[in-house]
């Protein structure tokens, strides 16, 4: 089932708009870069609502979610529903990418550059 045939709770796209507004620190470095297209001409919405779910960065061009996580990420139960969330957007044709507010901060050189690896394999590809 793809994402627009999937309606998104009203409650989520409150939320969504709310987040808009609280970004972190690494959310904010890493929407600098990807905003207006600025990132290989990727088309990136920040808190972009699908199913039940507030993806921080999404790229629906070409299904690509970018998740920026902190610490609290690392506990066993944030894990495992991170897990099953992964999973969840997965089977509806989404590509997940997680980075912690560390990498971010520190090497927005390196996240940025897997974005594009991933979403534009065919500028990677040796064999053209």
């Amino acid at each position: 089932m793809t994402q627009s045939h999937v309606p998104v709770p009203p409650l989520n796209r409150a939320n969504a708009k709310r987040m808009r507004k609280n970004m972190t620190d690494a959310e904010r470095k890493l929407w600098h870069e990807l905003r207006a297209h600025r990132l290989m001409g990727l088309g990136f919405r920040r808190q972009y609502p699908i199913r039940n779910y507030i993806a921080d960065f999404a790229c629906p061009a070409r299904r690509l979610i970018v998740e920026i996580d902190g610490s609290h990420h690392a506990d066993d139960g944030t894990a495992a529903r991170d897990l099953s969330r992964t999973k969840t957007l997965e089977s509806d044709g989404w590509t997940v990418l997680r980075f912690w507010n560390d990498d971010v901060l520190r090497d927005i050189d390196n996240v940025c550059q897997h974005i594009v690896t991933v979403a534009c394999p065919e500028e990677f590809d040796d064999r053209t």
